[in-house]
């Protein structure tokens, strides 16, 4: 689905993400850790399209999206969130997940003038996908809240929904987890399998909860100081002493373990 090609992104003299190569198998639920300061949210924005490299190559699907941009990208079935939720916050979460498909026909005043049957009709098929997605998170108690008065487990729900609202082909998730009590990031992960199993979502996440990490992912990648230290299994890559060496400053092996 994703391939990077010997991808760097320099600020300056800082290697942000300096000789990354990888890729994202399709249908997979790839999970992407490493200390603070080891390039994974620069390595999104880059794949993202929010910033063009300063070289190498981003592959979707096999065409060259290197620095296209966001917008380009959704087209294409690529979508990112953030580790802060970007909701439209005096909107209710219906109205947010209505918000996302483009080019709806009542965006133009011709249309909303001339061609109200049409709008109206876009809308209720909008409504009934949003209403979906809703019973799909099993947030249909805060349907009509406005999205400012969600607490940030909500949030990320809602995030995540707002991913459904269009054909998804692989989403990248920058800590789902941040800030979100065990119950709720549960449901997060929960709802994460399904689209998954269900929906054939191809999913690549940043996250530092490694119990997280572990239930959902496979492959895991590490990075550090911009490139990719190991890859594998969730427990392969605990017990790689590079790994350690990198979170602890110690290579040696049987350490007990902690959280990414």
């Amino acid at each position: 689905m994703i391939r990077v090609e010997d991808l760097h992104m320099h600020f300056g003299g800082i290697r942000a993400v300096d000789g990354t190569s990888l890729e994202i198998k399709k249908g997979s639920i790839t999970g992407l850790i490493g200390p603070n300061g080891a390039g994974k949210t620069t390595l999104f924005n880059v794949i993202a399209g929010h910033y063009v490299p300063s070289s190498g190559k981003v592959f979707l699907d096999g065409e060259d999206v290197s620095g296209q941009k966001p917008h380009e990208l959704f087209g294409k079935g690529l979508l990112r969130t953030f580790q802060i939720a970007h909701e439209f916050s005096t909107l209710t979460v219906r109205d947010n997940l209505m918000m996302v498909p483009a080019a709806q026909s009542g965006e133009t005043l011709w249309n909303a003038w001339f061609h109200g049957k049409k709008v109206k009709a876009e809308e209720e098929k909008l409504r009934e996908k949003a209403n979906e997605v809703i019973e799909f998170l099993e947030i249909t108690h805060v349907a009509d809240e406005l999205a400012g008065n969600l607490s940030g487990g909500q949030k990320k729900l809602l995030e995540l929904g707002r991913t459904m609202m269009v054909d998804a082909k692989i989403v990248f998730l920058d800590e789902v987890g941040a800030g979100v009590n065990r119950t709720l990031l549960n449901t997060i992960g929960d709802a994460i399998l399904r689209l998954n199993q269900e929906r054939g979502y191809t999913f690549c996440m940043i996250e530092h909860d490694m119990d997280f990490i572990g239930r959902l992912c496979d492959p895991v990648i590490c990075m550090a100081e911009g490139k990719v230290l190991a890859e594998g299994t969730a427990e392969e890559v605990k017990s790689n002493d590079a790994v350690i060496e990198a979170y602890l400053g110690t290579g040696l092996k049987n350490k007990p373990e902690t959280s990414a």
